[in-house]
């Protein structure tokens, strides 16, 4: 992903600033928007920058601070609710006024909110009780702020002019903060409320409350957030309500359910599917998952591929929306400031006033060199998931061009590789999943010089050249076919003879513009097994290195080794664990049949994911060995929730039981099915091909996992393959 501070020119993720996944935060999202709040359902300003409600790339509300008589209440209890769409919190409050005079005893008045998310509205409910013997009266009020700073601004970048905060309109029942871009763009707050204020200003609004004993009273905050022309909803708080749980249960019933015999795994299995349900955003062009809360809330291509195909198996609707999108973004000329070229897919975009004024280069952004071919990638797998030949035959000039990319865009040297070299200015140096500045280097730690070809993105393309030549065969494509396939074929007797250093028992992460390969052990290698490009033999080479010591922390497979040079465990892509990274490893692994190595992963996250804040894996964590007692020592600012994170525990579910389904010929396979030790059962329920549904549950026996078939509607086999 891209970085979000500029340096010299560039623009890469700190180390320094408090963790987003503090404990203490309480993230919701819905469409484009999010909002990371305290306990208390507060947003609090000076120390807790990362707070805030934010829409299409701006932080619309900087400060909102409930208060009973001008005090904060004391925290209950506070939770996000298992599907993450309602934040629930209880206060009370404290010890109020003086003993002779408007005195309140603490815990006496009891307050209920309820926060949710809607299109681009926060809707509060707030009930209020008296649990006192006497009457109680109070100023119940709101303070609140909106500094419409970027997400860029809030993440370092320092602007030399900002727009102009504009004069607020103050009415007895509502508030309207508005600010006017360099670009020309109003955004506008406002804050409604379902009673007449007392007092009311830019900063504050006040009411009067008087409540009898064990009366309870209700008052509702509505927060619309408006750029430009957007028009005012209107929906009401029950109707946005109604919506919320409608698209939750939407995606509950477009993904197949897991449970298990392990109420702790199960415990990781729902809270990334709950991630994943709040992460989708519903587009033009169907469901899309953005990237991550909250410095990738957006979209980008290749996270969303990544994550489309780890839940390709139970939730096949997200790749089709994904697929589509993509399709429609796909670049159709060439553009040096985007690193756009016809064909590629697209690698981010960005909403805000920064992108819109280009003070940024993510706008509408192109430089990532392996989105391309796996969008076709993610083409080929999705039809013999689902048979979808409608959809194929749609994409298949988007495929067509994809193709035309690698073999004119993407070679740039025209040595049969695809490589990369920044032409934006101010673009990503790095465009490969690890995309800092020093993520790709020689043995010495000396950085490697571009044009740049990665060992994983030619196993990429080889897997896109092999699945495309079936689909130009399912279209009746006879002479592309065989051309796709000699070309995957050529691509693969290069890449084994340039790439494999004995040395090092591994492939190079990378040949450098010299065509040197970068001798370090990286996972990169281990993608090569999840592609297939890899022989046999060397991929069980690297199936016992990458789960060695060097690599393996006990926790999950590190980026790279602790022997290479610029080995840091607290590094972004140096020597840290990514879990989505452990799953497309894992799947390597189990495709060349190494299903206890991929085990051996599959527990590893598990462990880490039990020692988590609410059972939620991060985009990443430190590589730092297993150490008894103690968890793995988090990264400080890595997004979460994150969507190919979350999709990760699906992934090696399936790996391990080495789950494919074959939509043309109606057939679920299972390769070997392996279970760890602490899964005795797995249940699979509404495990859907195009014309059935089944309903599986598999075991573990002495070693051995017995498949077997529940229910099922229609005449899809189920084979096992031992």
């Amino acid at each position: 992903m891209s970085g979000l501070v500029e340096i010299e020119g560039q623009f890469y993720i700190p180390a320094s600033d408090s963790s987003v996944a503090d404990a203490a935060n309480r993230v919701i999202k819905q469409g484009d928007m999010f909002a990371i709040l305290d306990r208390h359902g507060d947003i609090r300003p000076l120390g807790f920058e990362n707070q805030g409600l934010f829409y299409q790339g701006t932080r619309f509300v900087s400060l909102l601070k409930l208060e009973m008589n001008g005090k904060s209440p004391l925290l209950l209890s506070s939770s996000v609710k298992e599907e993450n769409d309602l934040l629930l919190v209880d206060l009370t409050n404290p010890e109020l006024g003086e003993m002779d005079r408007d005195h309140i005893r603490s815990g006496i008045i009891h307050f209920a909110r309820k926060l949710f998310l809607w299109e681009s509205d926060c809707f509060e409910h707030l009930e209020v009780s008296n649990f006192g013997l006497e009457p109680v009266s109070f100023a119940l009020s709101y303070r609140f702020r909106a500094d419409f700073v970027d997400l860029f601004e809030l993440r370092g970048i320092k602007r030399e002019r900002r727009g102009n905060m504009l004069v607020p309109i103050i009415e007895r029942d509502k508030v309207t903060l508005l600010y006017e871009g360099l670009d020309g763009v109003r955004r506008q707050t406002t804050f409604q409320f379902s009673q007449t204020t007392s007092e009311s200003s830019s900063e504050r609004a006040v009411f009067s409350m008087t409540l009898r004993p064990q009366e309870q009273t209700t008052f509702d905050l509505r927060i619309s957030c408006r750029v430009g022309e957007e028009p005012p909803r209107l929906q009401s708080y029950d109707n946005s309500l109604r919506n919320v749980l409608s698209a939750r249960d939407q995606f509950q019933s477009d993904t197949t359910r897991v449970e298990t015999s392990n109420s702790q795994f199960n415990d990781w299995l729902h809270q990334s599917h709950a991630d994943l349900h709040m992460l989708v955003t519903q587009t033009e062009c169907g469901p899309y998952p953005f990237a991550g809360i909250p410095w990738y809330s957006c979209v980008f291509g290749r996270d969303a591929i990544i994550t489309a195909l780890e839940m390709l198996w139970c939730c096949p609707q997200l790749a089709r929306g994904v697929l589509r999108y993509l399709a429609s973004t796909q670049a159709t000329k060439s553009v040096a400031a985007q690193d756009a070229e016809p064909g590629k897919i697209v690698h981010e975009q960005r909403k805000g006033e920064m992108a819109a004024l280009g003070e940024i280069p993510f706008g509408n952004y192109y430089g990532t060199i392996d989105a391309t071919p796996l969008f076709i990638v993610l083409a080929g797998r999705y039809y013999e998931r689902t048979a979808d030949k409608e959809l194929i035959v749609q994409l298949w000039p988007n495929i067509e061009r994809a193709l035309h990319w690698i073999d004119r865009y993407g070679d740039l040297d025209g040595d049969g590789y695809v490589e990369y070299s920044r032409r934006a200015e101010r673009g990503l140096s790095n465009q490969g999943w690890k995309d800092s500045e020093d993520s790709v280097f020689h043995a010495d730690g000396r950085l490697a010089g571009a044009p740049i070809a990665l060992c994983e993105v030619q196993g990429y393309v080889f897997e896109a050249k092999l699945l495309a030549a079936r689909l130009a065969a399912v279209l009746g494509q006879v002479e592309t076919s065989k051309e796709l396939n000699r070309a995957a074929r050529r691509l693969q007797k290069r890449f084994e003879r340039d790439f494999w250093c004995e040395d090092l028992q591994c492939y190079a992460l990378a040949l450098d513009g010299d065509k040197r390969p970068c001798k370090v052990r990286s996972s990169n290698a281990g993608h090569c097994l999840f592609s297939g490009i890899a022989s046999r033999p060397r991929a069980a080479r690297i199936a016992r290195i990458v789960t060695g010591n060097t690599f393996f922390s006990g926790w999950g497979i590190r980026t790279i080794a602790a022997t290479e040079a610029r080995y840091n465990p607290m590094s972004y892509h140096n020597g840290s664990i990514w879990p989505h990274d452990n799953a497309l490893i894992a799947a390597g692994l189990a495709r060349y049949g190494f299903q206890d190595a991929a085990l051996q992963v599959l527990t590893a996250l598990f462990d880490a994911s039990m020692r988590a804040d609410l059972n939620r894996l991060p985009e990443l964590f430190c590589g730092f060995p297993r150490r008894d007692g103690e968890g793995p020592t988090l990264y400080p600012v890595a997004c979460n929730p994150q969507a190919w994170a979350s999709a990760a525990v699906f992934f090696l579910l399936q790996s391990c039981l080495g789950l494919r389904i074959d939509a043309e010929r109606n057939r679920i396979y299972f390769h070997t099915p392996s279970l760890p030790e602490f899964l005795r059962e797995v249940d699979i329920v509404g495990l859907k091909t195009p014309t059935d549904s089944l309903d599986l549950t598999l075991r573990r026996h002495a070693g051995e996992v017995a498949v077997n078939l529940k229910s099922r509607t229609g005449t899809a086999q189920v084979v096992v393959i031992h």
